[in-house]
């Protein structure tokens, strides 16, 4: 039978196929504004969308966020130096500056061919099994000894790199309902010559590539109680749909509080964010993270070092700043009528349930910038089971190794404006927008299967639509 085109199929066909969940459940919002950050949202559409400051910020607080872009895109070098501000570097590292990873503020990208893997990344633990209770509420997971929580595949003169991240794909078909064909990659990791003596058999690895800048300040300022209110662990409602907050350790409070930001919101705050990366990718201290990732078999004291800490907290305060200050640009072609019915689509196929369109900042927040914003993040931030293919095996804190964090899909339809090489999910296996929406699994199957019998014309529309976040 043919399908009927997207004017005359009928809703309930839709609802049917995705799940309707419970009868009194309010409709997801469609948004009817461009202005997706609220009022700091930016007029910005080529390689430089993700790279602006909230556009209502004061004028007093730009030349703060221009200090603290200096500091995130700047390369950070090797000490001693007379760069005595940005000195320090290593000993083993990823990168050596923070716009390394996050390619113009935005998404980083997998390596090709033999290039080597700089914006992406593994993370290393073991089963948690064995480790003591304070090294799981601190770190939540368990280090590997010899190379502790991240793969460093770079080092600075006389060291020497941990390892080599391997990288090789293998290609699987996806039929869709209708007989077209979509192509995915499916990636494959290993570790070459580790240099920190064998690596474990029970090794967990955890490819992760780095993710856009964009509206963190506003995310941060989302109250706890609200995420908390809108988790359903135990999937109550029966929409199938179970949602759970990551409880994790906040350094600056001393005490396990509701995680936000990362893959599977490993983090409470941009502060922290930022502070583990500079200590894990550039093996720079900081008051707030003193130690690096290198372990005591490694010595890295051997090396010299920028300080105590090499990260001062007037340059911490910068960076933490400026990472809190980008803006999120508009949305565009919000009136074309494939747009519009693809917004549509994608909340009657059940997208919308965990990429929660509509967020509201509180007005007591210490940023009048971020107070008071109605804005369209499209994440709940909540962690919810992925499917078997999307899997890395490796808990984190309270996230299962099946585990993700809703990714934010706002400005998504910029992403390789910005950085042309970007993939999509954790790890930038997915190519398009589309090999992305196939990958889904476990929770979101239903919505995966919804979209593979959709006709051609829906498919396009609900894909226009993401384009135009």
């Amino acid at each position: 039978m043919t399908p009927l085109p997207s004017s005359a199929r009928p809703l309930f066909a839709l609802l049917i196929l995705a799940g309707s969940g419970p009868a009194n459940a309010a409709p997801p919002p469609i948004q009817e504004t461009p202005m997706t950050g609220g009022d700091g949202t930016v007029q910005q559409f080529d390689h430089n969308a993700y790279s602006l400051p909230l556009d209502n910020m004061a004028m007093t607080q730009r030349l703060d966020f221009s200090v603290g872009n200096s500091f995130f895109r700047n390369p950070w070098v090797e000490a001693p130096s007379s760069t005595e501000a940005r000195d320090g570097l290593g000993p083993l590292i990823n990168t050596n500056s923070c716009q390394g990873c996050h390619i113009k503020d935005g998404r980083g990208h997998p390596p090709s061919g033999d290039e080597r893997a700089i914006s992406l990344f593994l993370r290393l633990s073991l089963p948690g099994a064995g480790a003591d209770d304070d090294t799981l509420t601190r770190l939540g997971v368990r280090p590997v000894p010899g190379y502790g929580r991240q793969l460093q595949t770079a080092a600075i003169s006389g060291a020497e790199p941990e390892g080599e991240m391997q990288l090789r794909y293998t290609e699987r078909d996806v039929h869709l309902d209708d007989g077209a064909i979509v192509t995915l990659r499916e990636p494959h990791y290993a570790i070459g010559a580790p240099a920190y003596g064998p690596l474990p058999g029970d090794l967990q690895i955890s490819p992760r590539v780095a993710p856009p800048m964009i509206g963190l300040g506003l995310l941060e300022t989302l109250p706890a109680e609200a995420l908390e209110a809108a988790a359903d662990p135990d999937d109550a409602d029966g929409d199938g749909i179970s949602g759970r907050v990551n409880r994790v350790w906040d350094m600056r409070r001393g005490e396990t509080v509701i995680g936000r930001f990362g893959w599977k919101a490993g983090e409470p705050s941009i502060e922290q964010q930022s502070l583990e990366a500079f200590a894990g990718d550039m093996g720079l201290t900081s008051n707030l993270v003193p130690g690096t990732d290198c372990t005591p078999s490694q010595a890295c004291d051997r090396y010299p070092d920028g300080g105590t800490p090499e990260v001062s907290d007037k340059i911490a305060r910068f960076v933490t700043f400026y990472a809190g200050s980008l803006a999120v640009p508009a949305r565009r072609d919000m009136d074309d009528p494939q747009v519009r019915a693809g917004a549509e689509t994608f909340n009657e196929i059940g997208c919308a349930a965990c990429h929660t369109p509509r967020q509201q900042t509180p007005q007591d927040t210490e940023r009048a910038a971020l107070a008071g914003q109605t804005i369209w993040p499209y994440s709940d931030l909540l962690l919810h089971d992925m499917g078997e293919a999307l899997a890395d095996g490796r808990p984190e804190f309270e996230a299962s190794g099946r585990e993700w964090r809703t990714s934010p899909l706002w400005g998504i339809g910029l992403a390789q404006a910005v950085n042309p090489r970007a993939g999509f999910l954790h790890d930038g296996r997915a190519r398009t927008l589309e090999e992305a929406i196939l990958w889904h699994g476990g929770e979101a199957d239903t919505s995966a299967a919804t979209y593979r019998a959709l006709p051609a014309e829906r498919r396009h529309e609900l894909i226009r639509f993401l384009e135009s976040l």
